[in-house]
């Protein structure tokens, strides 16, 4: 059995395409599917690009949500969720406090966000493998 390990570089790999599936799916740039695909739906500005991409695209970025929320859920759980949020909050609030971001921006609260959104996300999928790593124990879903 071959044993299986994660390198820097493949943790930095996972936080680059957390990253770009959140900023890809949204941002505060006005550079993002949403404002692409969606807002022109409900009377927002028009945009170029044939619908067929557009659709493609999205189905695109639901799988990638789908990969990430899926591994992050089984491997952080409920409880691991929830303080990785409370974590991101307690974030924010620090860097609210020592006015390296202002509580008046609303780009940067949401870049603060996105980015702890992002680690979350692939800190869920890099888990298991930095869990064994501390710990020397095997995640698995395979029951025999």
């Amino acid at each position: 059995m071959q044993r299986e390990a994660i390198s820097l570089g493949g943790v930095l790999m996972r936080v680059l395409a957390a990253l770009a599936l959140v900023y890809g799916t949204w941002n505060p740039f006005g550079y993002s599917f949403v404002d692409w695909a969606i807002e022109p739906l409900f009377g927002g500005p028009a945009t170029d690009g044939p619908a067929a991409l557009k659709f493609l695209v999205g189905v695109l970025l639901v799988v990638g949500w789908a990969i990430f929320l899926t591994a992050t859920r089984r491997s952080l759980g409920l409880w691991g969720a929830l303080l990785a949020l409370a974590l991101t909050g307690g974030v924010i609030w620090l860097l609210i406090t020592y006015n390296l971001v202002s509580a008046r921006s609303s780009r940067g609260i949401a870049n603060v966000a996105l980015i702890s959104l992002a680690l979350c996300l692939a800190a869920g999928v890099s888990w298991s493998f930095v869990s064994r790593r501390i710990s020397g124990q095997i995640d698995t879903d395979v029951v025999e």
